[in-house]
């Protein structure tokens, strides 16, 4: 597999990724239309980035992150679950993984991974945070074997129909 790895100017490739994400996620238009607004608005903020995994030219997978500012939406929602934990220092000076897909025909081949180990490593943040469905899967299995902890758990989302864990790790991310 010609596997390349590297930045991604997702505010022009945002549809690809959509794509991507709409079948990782199963996400139907109405909510790819809704996610398409907060990406473009995300790409404006201060410090976003993205990188892209692409192979034969087509787009497989995509992360994209920002450091994390207390004034955003996110931040504003788990903040209570932290603080209930004693965990809401892990708001400030972090670097927020803010979506992490990759298409389900290539998934398990370490895609993911490199996605989230490289964004992570440019950071100037000590410690990187994120979002997750609060379930048992292989992406919370992922995360954990890169230092991820669950921060809270069962953090309810307005719209979202199940509930999330907040996970943070130290950076740099552990490697196998």
């Amino acid at each position: 597999m010609d596997l390349v790895i590297g930045p991604l100017d997702l505010s022009a490739h945002v549809d690809e990724a959509l794509e991507v994400q709409a079948v990782a996620f199963g996400l139907g238009p109405d909510e790819v239309a809704v996610r398409r607004q907060i990406v473009l608005r995300h790409m404006t903020y201060p410090g976003a980035r993205a990188l892209g995994a692409t192979t034969g030219g087509n787009l497989v997978g995509f992360v994209y992150g920002m450091p994390n500012d207390r004034t955003h939406w996110w931040s504003t929602v788990v903040e209570p679950y932290l603080r209930a934990n004693r965990h809401d220092h892990w708001l400030d000076d972090s670097f927020v993984i803010t979506e992490l897909h990759v298409h389900p025909g290539y998934q398990n081949r370490g895609i993911g991974r490199s996605l989230i180990t490289t964004i992570t490593d440019g950071a100037t943040e000590p410690r990187s945070i994120l979002s997750a469905i609060d379930t048992e899967s292989p992406a919370r299995a992922l995360y954990r074997s890169l230092g991820y902890q669950d921060l809270a758990r069962q953090v309810l989302f307005p719209s979202a129909p199940k509930p999330y864990a907040v996970m943070g790790a130290p950076l740099p991310l552990l490697r196998r």
